[in-house]
């Protein structure tokens, strides 16, 4: 078994996307603050799943909330430039979803570049008023396991 935290190749990841980084992401020392990886990822995987998801997530009956994450710093990265965040599914459960992620300095990194920060987030999902576990929903499944 491998270490989720591991630093990855951008090569690894199924889904890509780009984002600026902001003067507000840097801490005093002049790199990214930790809590922004967290930011980064976070939104990777929400704008994916805003783009596949059956239902707008106002409206949705079931909700995915993060359950569990971790990132692990390799390099540092900082403003200004442009982050690619990776992604890919990992496990896929009956109500749960493991994604393991990457940040990549640059807008089009090289395929074999790797990791400066590789990160773990878990989302279970759960009935928006029950908050109880539940079936992710089947359109979603089905998108999602294209991802494993």
């Amino acid at each position: 078994m491998h270490d989720a935290l591991e630093a990855r190749r951008l090569d690894q990841f199924r889904v890509t996307s780009a984002v600026t980084t902001r003067w507000s992401d840097n801490d005093m020392y002049g790199h990214l603050n930790n809590a922004v990886y967290y930011e980064l990822f976070d939104t990777a995987i929400n704008s994916w799943l805003a783009q596949h998801a059956s239902d707008a997530f106002e409206r949705s009956v079931v909700i995915g909330v993060v359950a569990e994450s971790a990132c692990r710093f390799h390099a540092d990265l900082s403003f200004p430039g442009v982050v690619t965040v990776g992604f890919r599914i990992s496990r896929l459960g009956r109500s749960s979803v493991t994604y393991e992620l990457g940040c990549f300095e640059g807008v089009d990194p090289a395929a074999d570049a790797m990791a400066s920060a590789s990160g773990r987030w878990v989302h279970v999902y759960v009935g928006r008023d029950s908050k109880r576990p539940t079936p992710v929903p089947a359109p979603l499944r089905a998108v999602m396991a294209s991802l494993t």
